[in-house]
């Protein structure tokens, strides 16, 4: 028997096969236009910065240091009256004196005694040498008439010099009572600051005790401690500007440079003269530890701004700006600071273009958007 066909319907299984490979189709090309967008499309930048170039400028050179704050000189007074009471105290630590100025004053009443005495001596003394020399005189004029022996007028010529002496003697003894009277009132011998007193009222006192310790002129000086390496640098005359505790600064001068080196330390000694410190509100006492900086003069060096550095891991890094709009990280050494403005000392190019703005925010290949910087606003002069 034939076989029996029957009516298939429009909808075959081959079309259904036809409609979904162009289906397919469809797709796949709509995947590829869409990749072929993704290609051409550009890239978006990272960042909108501004740019510079590395400029010259002239810095100063500096040599940094550190030492004590002591006085130039120190005075130290003391008594020069043995066993006599201390009557009157008329200064204090910090007070400012002048050369021959009373700072104390002890009881002169023995002395007075004593220099009364002493006086009257010298007038007996005085007197007796007169009547020796009369006696001296007339022995001579009766030897010539032969009156006397010539034994006597020898004698009587003896005398005479014997009670002379005993004048000049007794004048040395008064002398001497003055100078106990002087001694009783104990004077600045230079003018300065009062930095120590030990002089207590009351107090008796023997030779060569101090009363007080004196800052002569009120003078100052920095010893700085440089390293044997850098004393050729230094001369006398130099500038310093040394900066206290407090933060203040002074301008001093160098004086002179010790003409050893400490063997344990390395160091040797900067002597340098700062400003007298005639009043308690001077910012540096002695005794103080104090840093300075010795100003050696000037040289020209290649300087970016300080917003241009990157600070990472302990290293310095800038940004180059490459033709393509990329930047390139650069580790560079750095060195002396004026305002806004640090050294390079090494690892850039002084024709580099660099980021300026938003160089933190940067990392190596970043794509960016380069705009010019806008203008310095013109600096007001101050009014002196």
């Amino acid at each position: 028997m034939e076989p029996e066909f029957k009516h298939m319907p429009s909808s075959t299984p081959r079309s259904r096969l036809l409609a979904c490979s162009t289906v397919l189709l469809l797709a796949a090309l709509s995947g590829c236009g869409k990749e072929e967008e993704k290609k051409t499309a550009p890239a978006t930048p990272a960042l909108t910065v501004t740019t510079a170039r590395p400029s010259t400028a002239e810095l100063p050179l500096r040599l940094a240091a550190n030492g004590n704050v002591a006085a130039w000189q120190e005075a130290v007074i003391g008594s020069e009256s043995g066993g006599l009471r201390l009557l009157e105290v008329r200064v204090n630590v910090g007070d400012v004196v002048k050369k021959g100025e009373v700072l104390a004053v002890f009881s002169a009443d023995t002395v007075n005694a004593d220099v009364e005495q002493a006086r009257a001596a010298l007038q007996e003394a005085q007197a007796n040498a007169a009547e020796a020399a009369a006696n001296a005189k007339r022995g001579q004029d009766l030897k010539s008439s032969g009156a006397v022996s010539e034994q006597q007028a020898t004698q009587w010529a003896t005398a005479a010099r014997t009670a002379s002496a005993r004048v000049a003697a007794a004048k040395a003894t008064l002398d001497q009572q003055q100078l106990r009277l002087k001694y009783t009132q104990v004077v600045a011998p230079d003018s300065g600051v009062i930095s120590a007193r030990s002089a207590t009222v009351g107090a008796v006192v023997g030779v060569g005790t101090e009363l007080f310790r004196l800052i002569r002129q009120g003078r100052l000086e920095w010893r700085a401690e440089l390293p044997a390496a850098d004393i050729g640098r230094v001369k006398p005359g130099t500038r310093v500007r040394v900066k206290g505790a407090s933060g203040s600064e002074v301008v001093g001068k160098v004086r002179t440079v010790a003409p050893t080196v400490d063997a344990q330390t390395r160091t040797t000694l900067v002597y340098v003269d700062l400003p007298p410190a005639l009043s308690t509100n001077a910012p540096l006492k002695a005794g103080m530890f104090a840093g300075g900086e010795f100003e050696l003069g000037a040289s020209n060096a290649l300087t970016v701004p300080q917003q241009a550095i990157a600070v990472r891991d302990g290293f310095s890094y800038v940004f180059r700006l490459n033709p393509d709009s990329r930047v390139s990280q650069l580790k560079i050494g750095t060195g002396r600071r004026l305002g806004e403005r640090i050294e390079v000392v090494s690892g850039l190019a002084p024709d580099a273009q660099i980021v300026v703005s938003g160089a933190g925010f940067l990392n190596d290949g970043d794509l960016v958007r380069n705009v010019q910087a806008p203008p310095a606003a013109p600096a007001k002069v101050a009014a002196r």
